[in-house]
């Protein structure tokens, strides 16, 4: 799309075309190894069946066998305390596949993970119904600009946004002064809540990684 914004030359991708100013293609050749790079994650995602026996587990073993002073958010009291969090780790199959979640367990809670993800073996473990790699969509929406629409970069926002208040609610810590109620996944029927709102996501963000795949195969098809 060429634009008759001569303000927008200096931004990062655009420059001078004929009749004013855009996404020249020489940025986006520039930008190939990314481009290939998140089709190949997000292709392999969509292929993936969902899992949604997560469970938002991940929060819970991030903070596994440690005093409530040596968590990561520690102004914030876990909500069944530190032994009673341990407990719920101990007494669940935990099957993170997201790295950037797996990373940040505690070293007692990675042997207990059933996945071994890693930095550079994403498009192995990644599955749709994750919530983080459906708030990752508007990560690599974000990483796409402004080579695609600020309408498809806001519409993950919003996603985002959504699961990640999920993922606070999920978590142990008590978060209800600052208005988040607790999905009490340790018990049946926040488990029911937790898969409920997960397969919402997964419905919303399939149309989502579709059209980043699709821009993903516009963009690679560019002279």
């Amino acid at each position: 799309m060429v634009l008759d914004s001569p303000e927008h030359a200096g931004l990062k991708g655009y420059e001078a075309l004929d009749g004013g100013v855009g996404v020249g293609a020489s940025y986006v050749r520039s930008q190939r190894v990314l481009l290939e790079t998140l089709h190949r994650l997000l292709t392999a995602t969509a292929a993936r069946t969902p899992h949604f026996g997560c469970f938002g587990l991940h929060e819970w073993a991030m903070v596994y066998r440690l005093a409530e002073d040596e968590t990561r958010h520690a102004d914030w009291p876990l909500r069944l305390g530190p032994d009673g969090t341990d407990e719920v780790v101990e007494g669940h199959r935990i099957a993170c596949s997201h790295f950037d979640a797996y990373r940040f367990f505690t070293p007692p809670a990675r042997p207990l993970n059933t996945l071994s993800p890693g930095r550079d073996d994403r498009p192995l473990f990644e599955q749709p119904a994750c919530l983080h790699a459906g708030m990752d969509l508007y990560k690599h929406a974000f990483r796409l600009s402004p080579m695609i629409c600020s309408d498809l970069v806001a519409d993950c926002f919003e996603l985002a946004w959504d699961i990640r208040a999920l993922d606070m609610r999920a978590a142990p810590y008590d978060l209800q002064d600052l208005g988040f109620e607790p999905v009490r996944i340790e018990t049946a029927e926040g488990k029911a809540a937790y898969a409920e709102a997960q397969r919402g996501f997964a419905e919303r963000g399939a149309p989502l990684r579709a059209r980043l795949i699709e821009e993903c195969e516009r963009l690679l098809s560019t002279d």
